[in-house]
Order: C-alpha cells, then sequence, then structure tokens
C-alpha cells in the first residue's frame, strides 16, 4: 500500500468517525437558570429560620454569630483549596458585598422581625427583583427590552397589591428597616454578580464574608454578653441554616447562576421568593395563609417566564 492510499484511508476514517457534539450555548443558560433558583429556594427559608433563631438568640447576637459561622465555613474552603488573595481592584467591590449582603440584609431583616411577621417581610421583600434590576442597569449598564421591564413592573405590582392586602391597607414601623435592606442587598446583589463574572461565585461570598471577620467576631462577643441566650431545637436550626444555607450555599449557587444569565434575568427569579415564604411560614411557623397568596403566585409566576423569554 502505497503513502498516498495510506493517507487517504486515514482521511476517510476521521471523516467517518462520531464526532462529540459540541454543548449547546443554552445549555450554560439552563445551569445557570437552575443555580438561580436554587438560590431562590434557600434564600425563601431565611426569613423562617430566622424567626426560629430569634427564640434562642436577641437580634444582634444572631446576626454577629451567623457571620461568624458563615466565614468559618468560607474560610476553611479557602484555605483547603488554597484560593489566592483577589486582586486589590476587586476589594471595593467585595467590602459592597460584605456590607449589603453580609452585614446590612441580614441586620435590618432580622429587627423587622422582631414585630413584622415573616409573611409581611417576605411580600414587602417581594420588591427586590425589580430593585435589583434598577440597580444593575445603573450599574453596569444593562438594557433590558420593554418586554422584560413591562413582565418585571407587573410583577412587582402583584407583590405590592398582596403586601397591602396582607397587612389591611397599613404599613407598620418594621417596614422601614425592611425599605432599607432592599436598598442595601439590592446594592450587594449587583456588585456580587458583576464580581462573579471575574471569579467563582462562591469565592465572592466566601471573600466578603472573610472581610467582615474583624466586624462580626468583637460584634457576637458583645451582643452574645449583653444579650440572653435560650439554646432550643429550634434557635439552633434556624441559626445553623441561616449561617450555612443562607449565608453561604444559597449565594454560591445565586452568584454564580447570576453570572450565567445575567443579573437583570436572575433577579427576576425571586419574584417566587416571597410566596415560597409563605408556604414555609406556614408549614414551619403555623402562620395563616390568605386565599390571595394562589392568585398572587399565578400572576408572579407568569411575569417570571415573560421576564426569562425577554430579550436583554
Amino acid at each position: 500500500m502505497t503513502a498516498q492510499s495510506s493517507a487517504i484511508e486515514q482521511i476517510g476514517i476521521a471523516v467517518s468517525a462520531p464526532r462529540t457534539p459540541e454543548p449547546e450555548p443554552s445549555a450554560d443558560r439552563r445551569s445557570g437558570t437552575l443555580q438561580a433558583a436554587l438560590g431562590v429556594i434557600a434564600f425563601s427559608l431565611t426569613f423562617p429560620a430566622t424567626a426560629w433563631g430569634l427564640e434562642g438568640f436577641g437580634p444582634w447576637s444572631l446576626v454577629a454569630v451567623r457571620s461568624v459561622l458563615a466565614a468559618v465555613i468560607a474560610g476553611g474552603c479557602l484555605l483547603a483549596l488554597r484560593v489566592p488573595v483577589p486582586a486589590r481592584r476587586h476589594w471595593a467591590g467585595l467590602a459592597v458585598v460584605a456590607a449589603g449582603v453580609v452585614l446590612g440584609f441580614p441586620l435590618l431583616t432580622t429587627l423587622a422581625l422582631q414585630t413584622s411577621t415573616t409573611a409581611h417581610a417576605a411580600v414587602v421583600v417581594g420588591l427586590l427583583p425589580l430593585t435589583t434590576a434598577l440597580l444593575s442597569a445603573l450599574r453596569t449598564g444593562a438594557r433590558p427590552s420593554r418586554m422584560f421591564w413591562g413582565a418585571a413592573l407587573a410583577g412587582a405590582a402583584a407583590v405590592i397589591a398582596f403586601t397591602v392586602q396582607q397587612s389591611g391597607g397599613a404599613l407598620n414601623s418594621a417596614d422601614a428597616y425592611l425599605f432599607g435592606a432592599l436598598l442595601i442587598c439590592a446594592a450587594g446583589y449587583t456588585e456580587g454578580g458583576r464580581l462573579a463574572r471575574t471569579m467563582p461565585g462562591w469565592q465572592v461570598i466566601g471573600w466578603a464574608l472573610v472581610l467582615c471577620l474583624p466586624l462580626s467576631v468583637p460584634g457576637a462577643l458583645v451582643a452574645l454578653s449583653y444579650e440572653p441566650v435560650h439554646l432550643s431545637a429550634h434557635s439552633v436550626a434556624g441559626l445553623l441554616w441561616v449561617a450555612a444555607g443562607s449565608q453561604f450555599l444559597g449565594l454560591v449557587v445565586w452568584y454564580r447562576g447570576m453570572a450565567a444569565i445575567g443579573i437583570p434575568k436572575a433577579s427576576q427569579l425571586q419574584l417566587a421568593q416571597p410566596l415560597l415564604t409563605l408556604v414555609w411560614s406556614v408549614l414551619l411557623l403555623g402562620e395563616q395563609l390568605t386565599p390571595a397568596a394562589p392568585l398572587t403566585a399565578a400572576a408572579v409566576l407568569i411575569c417570571i417566564a415573560l421576564t426569562q423569554r425577554a430579550r436583554s
């Protein structure tokens, strides 16, 4: 057999051999949507878990201790994997994440839950997706379509109407904490989503938690010395969830999801969060669910579907 015929046979084998199909671009988007949705599920348990934690801890103790525990988990992962320290240009963004997601939002919502039910707090914080989308558009220059904004505003309107119906038409004093939490958390989500494009999402929240240790450790010691602690199954379970689930694992998948599908679209998945929280408040806390909940759920799910199909 000549060298020429051998080469031709080899080319024929290469052409006829089955080729490994290239992954579809939509696979990353589906994975990102799934991860963002898992983050929403984790966040939906935050308020019920906080209510459990408040059965045994004071509000300042609960927030400080949850931050320390989450930082220990995150710091252990960073050390075990020998993750290098982020570049100097990332620390300003990490500080915003720390102020908004690690300290500000947990503290303000915990203070609100001292006088507010989890159901009321959940529906007020249902405005977080729209707030995040607005800040993202200002911070990153994103320009979602009119269909996106229309669906987002409709979802926010449904949440507001549900909030007013739940509260009997009057807002209580805890709403000041909740609206402050909306703004500061949206800023943290926006910066975290932006940073997750250049570093893994778990490192974003991991370094933000570690950055808070100089404040959270002394804060925990002082708070525990002033606020009484009454350990119970509920209080311990609540503390562990808000520390490991809400403060670390939930944010890991949430930031990964935002990096994959974009901050505006990921933020709209959170329209389902207050309704999920209402379900948990009934199952875990025994709170009453009004007949308006299923109708609001249907309206919000339609809005979510529209925002996910809208052209960014």
